[in-house]
């Protein structure tokens, strides 16, 4: 488990780091300053991915959903983490369940 969340949260950063060393021309032509890439190797690594891959074509058509689907890989990433590290915290206790209501 410990493996698979660490590639989520890792992986999208390690292809974004050696995709930049790589292929510096393609960077550039996606983005115009250096604040936007970083941004979304912190935040939205997944989206920033599929980013770079389909801008210098042109966005159209199944690119809004690739661009959508990764949005939701990051949001699901970053959500999943909090939603685990919740239930973990000390301290932490689930609100009380309701009782059930019952006809007068």
């Amino acid at each position: 488990m410990c493996l698979i969340l660490s590639a989520l949260l890792f992986g999208p950063r390690i292809i974004l780091l050696f995709w930049w060393l790589v292929d510096t021309a393609r960077w550039s032509a996606t983005f115009d300053t250096i604040l936007l890439p970083i941004l979304g190797f912190v935040f939205l690594p997944w989206t920033t991915v599929m980013y770079v891959l389909v801008f210098p074509q042109g966005i159209e058509g199944l690119d809004w959903l690739v661009l959508g689907l990764a949005l939701l890989a990051d949001l699901a990433t970053l959500g999943g983490g909090a939603m685990r590290g919740r239930g973990q915290m000390q301290g932490y206790q689930s609100p009380p369940a309701e009782p059930p209501m019952t006809p007068p």
